[in-house]
């Protein structure tokens, strides 16, 4: 999943420290205007913007256009067939319903479509349509506080959110894992793999060499303001979501991560951090302008024994994920073998459990480690 609805990240916080607080006295005894700190958002008013953000159709839409997402899941789950004939399932975070009927035409007997925005609603029209109301259940609420009333052979989810972890909707699925599926059961995808590469952007690169163009466009030199572009649109400790092409890549990408959506103690992996090391050996000459990272998914290959995979590698067709990067501070210049290194910690930001954290340190060539925070944008 992803919310292509954006917003400035709001600063954290909202508790005191040591000596601090609202009505703090200067030494001196006089006093001092102090500013109200802002309430901080609990855990459970986070959850509840996020879920109103998929009561939106304009979310689902943007899901159901992405042909290679959705015809992955699609396929995904008709190479199961056989395992899921006659069987129940658990579709975590059910949206619109389509994930559902799918399972229902491999052959599942029964089908929960928790949901917990709004959107749910439109999910039981959308089964009631197709005449499935028998066997496809939409049960509103948090997957964490549904009851259902047997344990499952089978979950299916697409909680995959922007650069993997955005949303921390993995955590759901593992914690109905937990709880409903029956020991040995399906998880549809099983696995998530993340991958880490070196790369230049175009659109970045154009954006910072317009302003050596501008004497020509209008005779006035405003060479000078590149530096303060360079600033204004590398500086910032953003996550950017863009979509490259894989002759912007500048070396080998690697694999950073691998999750068994089975594997115990994974939920406790995801608190702590999903890290990663990397060294990489350039191609050739070019300027680097920071990391992507991305993802791919695998299903299990059911009677044909080939796995599906779902990519969001420059060097596969876009989905609406992209890739996301982290820019550098600054380009740094590169030449075939150029030697990079350093270490990725994907985790939840502090202030917002929803919203996906980077750690970031990295070598390139001789220059000394440097090391870079980021955040993805509610």
């Amino acid at each position: 999943m992803s919310l292509p609805k954006k917003r400035k990240i709001e600063s954290g916080g909202g508790g005191s420290g040591e000596g601090g607080g609202e009505g703090a006295e200067q030494e001196d005894g006089g006093e001092r205007e102090v500013a109200r700190p802002r309430r901080a958002w609990c855990r459970q008013e986070r959850d509840q913007q996020y879920y109103e953000c998929y009561s939106d159709i304009s979310v689902h839409e943007e899901m159901l256009a992405d042909r290679i997402r959705t015809e992955a899941y699609r396929l995904g789950i008709m190479r199961n067939c056989a395992a899921l004939r006659g069987k129940t399932v658990l579709d975590v975070g059910a949206g619109t319903g389509i994930l559902s009927i799918f399972c229902v035409q491999a052959g599942a007997r029964r089908v929960y479509a928790v949901e917990a925005s709004a959107i749910w609603q439109q999910a039981r029209e959308v089964v009631r349509l197709n005449g499935l109301e028998d066997r496809v259940h939409v049960l509103p609420g948090q997957v964490e506080t549904v009851e259902l009333p047997e344990q499952v052979d089978a979950i299916v989810s697409e909680w995959m959110g922007y650069g993997l972890l955005h949303e921390s909707m993995l955590s759901s699925v593992l914690h109905a894992r937990a709880k409903w599926l029956k020991e040995g059961g399906l998880l549809l995808p099983a696995s998530a793999e993340l991958f880490l590469a070196p790369v230049s952007d175009p659109t970045l690169e154009q954006r910072l060499g317009f302003w050596a163009h501008v004497k020509q466009l209008y005779d006035v030199d405003m060479s000078c303001l590149e530096a303060f572009a360079t600033r204004c649109l590398m500086g910032p400790s953003e996550i950017v979501l863009q979509d490259l092409c894989g002759e912007d890549v500048l070396a080998r990408p690697q694999r950073v991560a691998h999750l068994d959506l089975a594997r115990a103690g994974l939920e406790q992996e995801l608190q702590a951090g999903v890290a990663g090391r990397f060294r990489f050996s350039c191609y050739g000459a070019a300027a680097m302008h920071g990391f992507a990272f991305w993802f791919q998914v695998t299903f299990p290959g059911g009677d044909s024994g080939k796995p599906l995979v779902l990519s969001t590698s420059p060097f596969h067709p876009v989905t609406h994920w992209k890739q996301a990067l982290l820019y550098l501070n600054e380009p740094v210049q590169v030449e075939q073998d150029t030697d990079i290194s350093g270490e990725i910690t994907l985790l939840p930001c502090r202030a917002n459990h929803r919203l996906l954290r980077v750690q970031l340190r990295y070598k390139v060539g001789d220059q000394e480690e440097k090391a870079k925070d980021f955040a993805m944008e509610d």
